[in-house]
């Protein structure tokens, strides 16, 4: 609290009762988008009565008290959106307010108006005073400082309440801050202003929406009329022929100046405003030559809308201090000797002159232009001089006009440009941007109009040359872009103001000087090359003369059709405010009905203003789903929904009459339910629904080991599970005395309700419920939970997932490696022939189904001994007789018959939607920490992959053992679980490749312990290659992946360690999973696997794609093959191990020496590696690596690490061709050895090399009709490794050429035939037939509304 503030608000007749508690009150004032973030706090007594509190806040907040509301805010009392009483004397402490705590209130508008400011007399104005009051308010506030300048962040709250300065902003489109600070100032330009509103526009010869000068017109009288803090300048741009594209074009305000300025000059011919730019904005200067040996002079007259002047002079490191400098600068003449001498036409031969400019005569307005953008020819980049340069307020241009040209001689040489250099000042100080030769750069084509004006005499004007500054345009940022905005000095109270787009705030002269520029420290000429900074660009002066000096029009003054304007864009205005009122009292909730006859649930959107009763929004809703055909408005009822939870919250009985704000909870954003327009027949009779929360029950059948699709229920907290069982039992028909209730609260967590007395609430029943129920009359309800068939059925129906496997092509004779998995005693001879088995010799192919069948067979005999020894649930048992009796998991020992029966295989291939197979990109969950997970290591349990999106629930009843439907799969909390999870692939930081198939005892990981796992034949669709099959898999997710690969060897027909598994993600993206102790966790529902003979990985090895490097070929990357490189492996030894693959594969016979292995990046060639290299020490190695495998044409030169390895290629300027690739081996990053190199493989003497770094991916291609001047030739640097090259890896590419080559000279034909040839030749290569930075768009304005294509081609 502030010092004494306690004193000055405790009321007077209480001070000295120090016992007395006070309450702590923090208002936020919500009105202005400004204030959203102050807090005002308030210390007050709490007997203090609410009237008091309102006359400190508006004493603090500055607001007429009665014109705001209190409401409570986000603290206590939430639900209480009721305005505070602002004359109520009731106590802060009867009001609900609470002592020795933070009582958080919002200040809010009062009936959708805003505050009104307290004036110094705000008695005294009535609202038609507001109305009239153009111009800032007479309030005294804090000045602004260079925050204001900071662009800040727009939304549309924003621009609905006027800037406390009485200024309208413009709204910034999205780069059109330009645009805003040049409207901005003329907006407050008196004379322009005036000379406007008097033009008035004829509807019937013009379209309103293309005619510039009404728009502007418009937008000025909504910039004096409008309430809003800023508006809109889209129909201006509109005006203009831009569509919104332009908007995010930016452009230089002084380029926008002169092309806007033509463009009204153009609309405004034969009207009283045709001279009106020229009379304020034009002035005249004199370009002349004078003979230094016989004084003749040759001179012409140039008009100017802007005086360019230099910040520093052209290779000069010093800038100009200050306007006035500069000035002198631009009219400081310059001597014509030596060779630049002036060929004299009197003296009839070539003689030292004096070449100059000469002001004639000023302009009214005088505009400055501060050229602050430059060009840096020697890194060839735009750049931006932040230097300082001072302006004065008051600016006397007396002195740059020369007397002696009232002396002119009478032999001069005269011409009189007139309007036709209208615009520019031709002389060699100034910048050729200002040249009006190029019409369409110029953004308008003007026809060129000869006359001849009189020359103003300087001599008249000399007294009377003092001009103020009103306007400064700043510009913030670099060359490469920036922000725009304009510093504005009012005429009407001499105050300086900022008007930044939307943003308008009071600034200070010392505001003003912060925009001189400059930076502390000098560090040399392109110090502020790339530098941001903010500083003026533009200034504007206005002359100092009375009798010309304007006023802005006063209302009264108004021609008849600016009245008529303004009263029209005021109705607009109203009109969009009541419409924004409308909208403000909306409530706008998601509607939802299931029709009663198509049985679809429909959804709409609601709008219904919150004073509608609740009879009217059912009547609006039974409109908007279209159900007056169907049934009778009296059988339809609105109630509370949730669409997530599928759960009918409740009903609104009795509350017909009610308003909806006070149903829905007032107008709100979003809310966080929605509403169900409920029909019935009308024989029925509607339910009461009572707040409650909604069970979906699944049923489980024991015996037949399946879980029923879910059946919704209806329960309350307050309930006993006795009395839940009871609600269960009417609506499944189980009985409730044998009833065991499994809630599961999240997933994989179950819990059994076992106690009876306890609510739902104390069992941890929330809004949206699971629960499984099971009736059966077995004993297994008396043994634990936890040991129970029940539990492990429904542990198995939550974790189990269904997979789709691609099986590789059968090659003959693989059966025989099959015959490895089959141990004596298992007879599989009892099969059908109808499962597709074939009878033949051992070593023949046997088909998927006939494998199947072995595993169905030797299943039965295990489930028959099971059932023998006994019913103890240990798969431990089973392990000794049969790979393929681990299969199964042991949750099926129980009920062998019925458990058999469902094992038994579809007899026909079951066919499934293709819909089923598109895979989408998919995030994995992380490895559960289930008690049932099998032993992973920590870092493998970091590292997951991304969560999964599962499949629509189906309602039909499937028995496990025959595979479950996603149904059965808990999505939803699955989903949850698995949430933010990313994909984390191999790297040779987190894991060392694989993990190994085989633990340290040399037990196979995959026996540890077996998850649920069955395997059946699936019809995919068409294309999936000739001799390959698909299996429709069921496993448990928690299995490890080497498990996995264990129970799928019997269907490949090879050893798990000679077969890869691949994940399909979407676009057949295919990643190879090779963390064989990760479980399955990361897969769900229908995920599509690839399964790919070849050796699997082992512990330290990873898989490396080989590509081939052609440096001369078209196509410069071709694959070869995968290899395995491992850990600690050196060079030299991978590329033994590679020969011989190379050898058999490719057809490739290299000796070790002839060839080199390099690092590849993307198409690029990188780092050469060195024989002695050993991978994961010198050379970083992680899964999927690519390298590049390049042939030598002799003995490897690269012997150390030291030397650099560039691909070098000449041009050929006289024959426009490019010779082959030649490697240039350096033993150092010396530009003068590459040359020394350059000049041993090509001949050209040293002097005569110039070079240049190609440019984007390997070999950088680019057309020979722009590599002569588009590439940076001949760089300014001593080494390789700085910039602009930044050599410092092997497999740069450079060019070399000789600069004493010329160009060869095309005929337009030639050049013609060559572009389209080198155009097929990189379009083949997936090049670019051009490198060129990104080309400015020219700023035109349209004068038509449109742009003509004829015109406007580039």
């Amino acid at each position: 609290m502030v010092p004494g503030e306690e004193n000055q608000l405790v009321p007077k007749e209480i001070e000295n009762a120090a016992e007395e508690p006070r309450v702590l009150c923090i208002i936020q004032d919500t009105t202005n988008s400004k204030t959203v973030n102050e807090r005002i706090t308030l210390n007050l007594p709490a007997s203090t009565p609410l009237r008091k509190l309102f006359e400190d806040v508006a004493n603090k907040v500055g607001y007429i008290n009665g014109t705001f509301d209190l409401v409570w805010g986000n603290g206590i009392n939430t639900a209480d959106m009721t305005p505070l009483d602002h004359s109520s004397d009731k106590s802060l402490l009867d009001a609900n307010f609470e002592p020795g705590k933070k009582n958080f209130l919002h200040l809010t508008d009062k009936d959708g108006e805003q505050p009104q400011i307290l004036l110094e007399d705000s008695n005294a104005m009535d609202d038609n005073v507001h109305d009239r009051f153009i111009g800032p308010l007479p309030r005294e506030v804090s000045v602004g400082s260079t925050s204001d300048y900071v662009s800040q962040s727009y939304s549309y709250s924003s621009i609905l309440n006027k800037s406390e300065t009485g200024y309208v902003g413009l709204v910034n489109q999205a780069m059109t801050c330009y645009l805003n600070s040049l409207l901005q100032t003329l907006f407050m330009t008196p004379e322009f202003r005036n000379a406007l509103y008097k033009w008035e526009f004829e509807e019937s010869e013009e379209d309103p929406v293309t005619s510039i000068p009404y728009q502007l017109q418009r937008l000025f009288v909504l910039l004096q009329t409008s309430k809003k803090r800023a508006i809109e300048t889209t129909d201006v741009t509109r005006s203009f022929g831009w569509d919104s594209s332009e908007a995010w074009q930016q452009h230089d305000v002084q380029e926008l100046c002169r092309v806007m300025f033509d463009a009204l000059e153009q609309k405004w011919k034969q009207t009283e405003q045709a001279d009106l730019i020229n009379e304020l904005y034009q002035g005249k200067l004199k370009d002349y030559v004078r003979c230094l040996e016989c004084g003749y002079e040759g001179w012409r007259i140039d008009t100017y809308l802007d005086i360019p002047l230099v910040i520093r002079p052209y290779g000069s490191s010093q800038a100009f201090a200050s306007v006035e400098e500069a000035l002198h600068a631009f009219i400081q003449p310059e001597i014509l000797d030596g060779p630049n001498q002036y060929f004299c036409e009197r003296c009839k031969k070539k003689c030292d002159a004096r070449k100059g400019l000469r002001f004639l005569h000023f302009p009214y307005l005088l505009t400055l232009q501060l050229k602050r953008f430059d060009f840096d020819y020697t890194t060839m980049h735009r750049i931006k001089l932040n230097d300082r340069m001072t302006f004065p307020e008051e600016l006397d241009m007396s002195t740059f006009i020369d007397i002696e040209d009232e002396k002119s001689p009478q032999t001069e040489s005269c011409t009189d440009s007139g309007a036709e250099n209208e615009g520019s000042c031709h002389s060699d100080q100034m910048s050729n941007d200002f040249s009006n030769d190029d019409g369409v750069d110029e953004g308008i084509c003007l026809e060129s109009n000869s006359g001849t004006e009189k020359i103003s005499k300087p001599g008249l004007e000399k007294n009377s040359l003092i001009y103020e500054l009103f306007s400064v345009m700043v510009h913030s940022g670099s060359a490469a872009g920036g922000h725009y905005y304009a510093c504005i000095k009012s005429f009407s109270d001499e105050q300086w103001y900022s008007f930044n787009d939307q943003h308008v705030s009071r600034i200070t002269q010392e505001d003003i000087k912060k925009t001189h520029g400059g930076s502390s420290g000098s560090r040399g000429y392109y110090s502020s090359a790339f530098a941001s900074s903010t500083n003026a660009y533009m200034l504007i002066y206005r002359l100092k003369d009375p009798a010309r000096n304007a006023k802005f029009l006063e209302v009264d003054e108004y021609p008849e059709h600016i009245k008529n304007l303004v009263q029209r864009e005021r109705e607009l205005e109203e009109q969009e405010k009541r419409q924004r009122e409308i909208e403000r009292n909306t409530c706008k909730i998601k509607l939802f009905c299931l029709h009663p006859v198509k049985q679809v649930m429909m959804e709409n959107k609601l709008e219904v203003h919150k004073d509608k009763t609740l009879k009217e929004a059912v009547e609006m809703a039974y409109k908007m789903m279209d159900l007056e055909e169907i049934i009778p408005l009296d059988c339809c009822r609105l109630v509370k929904y949730d669409e997530f939870h599928d759960y009918l919250e409740r009903s609104y009985e009795g509350e017909e009459d009610t308003p909806m704000g006070l149903l829905l909870g007032g107008v709100k954003s979003t809310y966080m339910f929605d509403l169900l327009l409920e029909t019935r027949k009308p024989d029925q009779v509607f339910q009461s629904y009572k707040p409650g929360v909604m069970v979906k029950v699944h049923v489980v059948d024991l015996k037949a080991e399946s879980v029923a699709a879910p059946v919704t229920v209806r329960a309350y907290l307050n309930q006993t599970v006795t009395e839940f069982k009871q609600l269960i039992s009417k609506a499944s028909q189980l009985p409730a005395e044998t009833m065991r209730i499994v809630l599961e609260r999240c997933y994989n967590d179950l819990r059994l309700l076992s106690v009876p007395s306890k609510t739902l609430k104390a069992e941890g029943f929330f809004r949206s419920n699971k629960v499984f129920v099971e009736s059966s009359e077995t004993l297994d309800y008396q043994m634990a939970f936890t040991d129970s068939h029940l539990w492990r059925l429904l542990d198995r129906h939550a974790n189990t997932i269904r997979l789709f496997v691609l099986l590789p092509e059968q090659a003959p004779g693989s059966f025989s490696k099959r015959t490895a998995y089959q141990k004596a005693g298992g007879d599989s001879g009892n099969g059908d022939d109808d499962c597709g088995r074939v009878k033949g010799p051992v070593g023949s192919l046997k088909s998927v189904e006939a494998i199947l069948e072995e595993s169905t067979e030797k299943l039965k005999s295990l489930s028959l001994q099971q059932q023998q020894d006994g019913d103890n649930g240990d798969s431990s048992k089973s392990t000794e007789t049969s790979d393929f009796e681990n299969i199964e998991s042991p949750l099926n020992e129980r009920d062998s018959s019925a458990s058999v029966d469902n094992r038994e295989l579809e007899q026909h291939i079951q066919t499934s939607d293709p819909e089923n197979f598109q895979s989408e990109e998919r995030s994995d969950s992380d490895v559960n920490n289930d008690r049932s997970t099998s032993s992973v290591d920590s870092d493998i349990l970091s590292s997951s992959h991304s969560s999964d999106t599962l499949c629509n629930a189906d309602n039909a009843q499937i028995p496990l053992a025959n595979g479950l439907d996603s149904h059965s799969i808990t999505s939803s909390r699955r989903t949850k679980a698995n949430e933010g999870k990313k994909e984390t692939w191999d790297t040779a930081e987190e894991d060392s490749g694989t993990d190994s198939e085989y633990d340290e005892s040399g037990k196979s990981r995959g026996e540890i312990q077996y998850m649920y796992f069955k395997a059946e034949p699936y019809a995919a669709d068409e294309g999936s290659g000739e001799g390959h099959k698909w299996l429709m898999v069921h496993v448990d997710k928690r299995i490890t992946l080497a498990a996995f690969k264990q129970h799928l060897e019997p269907f490949v027909g090879v050893l798990s360690s000679h077969f890869k598994v691949f994940r399909v993600y979407a676009s057949n993206q295919e990643f190879e999973s090779v963390r064989l102790n990760e479980t399955l966790t990361s897969f769900s529902d229908d995920n599509k696997i690839t399964i790919r003979l070849g050796r699997a990985l082992k512990k330290g090895e990873y898989r490396v794609k080989v590509y081939q490097l052609l440096v001369n070929e078209q196509e410069p990357c071709k694959f070869l093959l995968d290899a395995v490189f491992a850990k600690g492996m050196t060079v030299r030894q991978s590329k033994e191990e590679l020969i011989p693959q190379l050898r058999e594969q490719c057809g490739l016979e290299l000796s070790i020496d002839r060839f080199r292995l390099r690092k590849k990046t993307w198409k690029n060639p990188g780092t050469v590696f060195l024989d002695y290299h050993i991978y994961e020490e010198d050379i970083n190695i992680s899964s999927n690596w690519e390298v590049f495998l390049e042939v030598l044409d002799g003995v490897e030169k690269m012997k150390s690490m030291s030397q650099l390895a560039v691909l070098s290629r000449r041009w050929r300027p006289s024959e426009m061709r490019l010779d082959s690739f030649q490697e240039v081996v350096l033993e150092s990053s010396s530009v003068d050895e590459l040359r020394e190199k350059l000049n041993e493989i090509s001949g050209i003497p040293l002097e005569d090399i110039e070079f240049a770094k190609g440019r984007g991916t390997f070999p950088c291609d680019i057309s020979v009709l722009d590599i002569h001047q588009d590439l940076d030739w001949n760089p300014k640097v001593s080494t390789l490794n700085v910039w602009p090259l930044y050599i410092c890896d092997d497999g740069a590419v450079i060019f070399y050429r000789d600069k004493t080559e010329e160009l060869m000279e095309l005929t337009d034909e030639q050049r013609n035939e060559l572009m389209k040839k080198e155009s097929s030749r990189l379009q083949k290569t997936g090049h670019r037939v051009t490198y060129s930075p990104r080309k400015e768009k020219a700023l035109k304005i349209y004068l038509d509304g449109a742009p003509n294509k004829d015109l406007t081609q580039d």
